[in-house]
């Protein structure tokens, strides 16, 4: 049999949790070829080797060293770079994951190379335009082979778009198998103890999306709302650098007489030890309300629409204006019985690495051909 080449294009941190299963998955395929390219869109310092290590992540084969820039600057410096590797290594497939710059960079240069496409957690839609990320899933999915999708729902939206279904592979949600393989370190770890939080009901929080943080009314009542949750209980905040630079700049502190703790941004195990732990959490990131549905944590995310509607259909996502009074009114009614909830969304069981693979191999549906 000839082997297949597959390259996976990330660029920033979520795409690295996407990639972990699966490189594990495709390093067991005989007559597989796995290259793995980072763009280097994001300088993440949470990205070290020990953050490699703890998801079993692969170095890099090649890093195109990107760096930051605007929208149109750095996808446009991703395509001209990638498309040197691409004509290097010649796939057969190449894997984008999630939403980022990196993803419709590398979907777009493969299109026009007549290279397929795979898209890792193709189909989901919030139908919010003022998001880059909506722009980069609809541009990706039009331009893909191969949609893997981690829902129903993202099914659904695919076949309204005029996706063919047999291009449609329902996976599940390759996060989780990231979750799955992690949380035993994770709960090795005990960082609410670490913390001095053991025993006691406790809020996780972040927030970094610019529709949060960028405006200066938003982002203080906001933070008025955090303060007064953390004078009955613990508020527990890692702080993005770019919504650390905002509350600096409005002089938003810490009262005295409160619990709310500004803490730099942890690692992903420490992260998921805290989550775990939590009565509750409160965030505007994607990824956090993927998890706290599986791990049956009350979360309360901070945005007028998601993405992820099967986390508040089927799991344990509420969404709530940027609203301070809303905010807390919700919060104090979750920490006044604070439980979980056992939660169980079809296909978020660890397996979603293989599935894809099995696709990837020419066993469930594709021979390799153009779908």
């Amino acid at each position: 049999m000839t082997q297949r080449t597959i390259i996976s294009v990330v660029g920033a941190r979520p795409n690295f949790m996407k990639l972990a299963p699966l490189a594990r998955a495709l390093a067991s395929r005989r007559d597989l070829r796995h290259v793995v390219v980072h763009t280097g869109q994001h300088y993440d310092i949470g990205m070290s080797g020990a953050f490699f290590r703890d998801l079993g992540i692969p170095d890099p084969d090649l890093n195109l060293e990107v760096g930051s820039g605007t929208h149109a600057q750095q996808t446009a410096a991703i395509m001209q770079r990638f498309e040197g590797a691409c004509l290097e290594v010649q796939p057969d497939v190449v894997l984008v994951y999630g939403d980022v710059n990196s993803t419709v960079a590398a979907a777009l240069v493969s299109a026009k190379l007549g290279v397929e496409v795979g898209h890792v957690e193709a189909g989901l839609r919030s139908r919010d335009w003022s998001m880059p990320e909506e722009i980069n899933r609809a541009v990706t999915d039009r331009l893909s082979n191969l949609l893997f999708t981690p829902s129903r729902d993202a099914d659904d939206n695919l076949i309204a778009e005029g996706v063919p279904e047999k291009r449609i592979h329902f996976v599940g949600n390759i996060m989780i198998d990231t979750l799955v393989y992690v949380l035993p370190a994770a709960r090795a770890l005990d960082a609410p103890a670490q913390h001095a939080l053991a025993g006691r009901p406790y809020v996780v929080t972040t927030l970094h999306r610019p529709a949060n943080v960028d405006d200066p009314a938003v982002l203080t009542d906001l933070f008025g709302a955090l303060t007064q949750i953390a004078r009955t209980v613990p508020v527990v905040f890692p702080v993005h650098p770019r919504t650390r630079a905002r509350l600096s700049d409005l002089g938003l502190a810490p009262e005295t007489n409160t619990d709310l703790r500004l803490i730099e941004p942890v690692g992903y195990v420490e992260m998921l030890s805290l989550v775990d732990g939590a009565a509750l959490v409160i965030t505007d990131s994607g990824g956090l309300q993927e998890e706290t549905s599986y791990l049956g944590v009350p979360c309360l995310t901070v945005r007028p629409n998601t993405e992820r509607p099967i986390t508040v259909s089927a799991g344990t996502n509420r969404l709530v204006q940027p609203d301070g009074a809303i905010l807390e009114g919700e919060s104090r009614a979750i920490l006044s019985d604070p439980r979980r909830v056992d939660v169980e969304i079809e296909r978020w069981d660890g397996r979603t690495a293989d599935r894809i693979a099995d696709v990837l191999c020419g066993e469930r549906g594709w021979d390799g051909g153009t779908a």
